[in-house]
C-alpha cells in the first residue's frame, strides 16, 4: 500500500497497476456514497472526486494492518472546493484497501475518519 499512497501524496493518481480488474472503488463523503466497478471506472471515479477539488493533497499518518487481506491507511487531506471556494485544511480521513490475490479488490476512500472507524466496528460486530 505504501507505494500507492506515496504516489497520491505526490499528487499522482494515474497508476492503477495495483488494482484488480474488477476493483470496487467507493468514495464515502458522509452525505453520499458512490461506487465504481472495474479499472476503467476507477479512473472515472478518481476524476469525479478530484474534479470537485482545487489543489487536492493527501498525507499519510498511519498504516494499520487489520488482517491478512485489509489495510486501513489514516490520512489527512484537503484542498479548496472548486465550487464553494472553501479551503479544507488537513481533514482527517482514511482509505481502506481490501486485497485479493495480490491486487486491491476493493478501495474505500473515507473523507471522514470517524465514519471509517465506525464502519469497521460495525462489520466486526456482525
Amino acid at each position: 500500500m505504501r507505494p500507492i499512497v506515496e504516489s497520491w501524496e505526490r499528487g499522482d493518481f494515474s497508476d492503477a497497476g495495483w488494482a484488480d480488474a474488477q476493483i470496487e472503488f467507493v468514495v464515502d463523503d458522509v452525505l453520499s456514497r458512490e461506487t465504481w466497478i472495474g479499472v476503467a471506472s476507477l479512473g472515472k471515479g478518481w476524476l469525479t472526486f478530484l474534479s470537485s477539488w482545487q489543489d487536492y493533497r493527501v498525507e499519510t499518518e498511519e498504516f494499520r494492518e487489520l488482517d491478512g487481506d485489509r489495510v486501513l491507511v489514516l490520512v489527512r487531506h484537503g484542498g479548496r472546493g472548486k465550487r464553494s471556494g472553501v479551503e479544507i485544511v488537513k481533514s482527517e480521513g482514511a482509505v481502506l484497501f481490501e486485497l485479493r490475490d495480490g491486487k486491491v479488490a476493493r478501495l474505500v476512500a473515507y473523507l471522514d475518519r470517524r465514519r471509517a472507524l465506525s464502519d469497521l466496528e460495525s462489520s466486526a460486530d456482525a
